[in-house]
């Protein structure tokens, strides 16, 4: 079952493609998208990765976090379930 963690403080050149690539090194990776602002096109700055299981985001939350990517300490933790608007 994979698990969905969100991902914050990034630099504005972080790209889906170099978030995959650092978080690979956690565990399998099964998707990253970085969120960008519909109107500029522009990285929000936050992202979410998917791990394949549990035990592979716990890693990532637990190496990765504070670490540095693209020049900024980005913050992993679990995503939480979005809420309805």
């Amino acid at each position: 079952m994979s698990k969905k963690l969100f991902v914050g403080n990034l630099s504005y050149g972080v790209t889906d493609e170099s978030l995959k690539e650092f978080f690979e090194a956690a565990g399998t990776v099964e998707s990253a998208k970085v969120i960008t602002d519909r109107e500029t096109g522009r990285s929000r700055g936050f992202g979410f990765v998917e791990m394949s299981n549990e035990d592979e985001a716990k890693k990532a939350v637990d190496d990765l976090n504070e670490k540095e990517l693209d020049g900024r300490a980005i913050s992993v933790n679990e995503a939480r379930p979005q809420e309805e608007r």
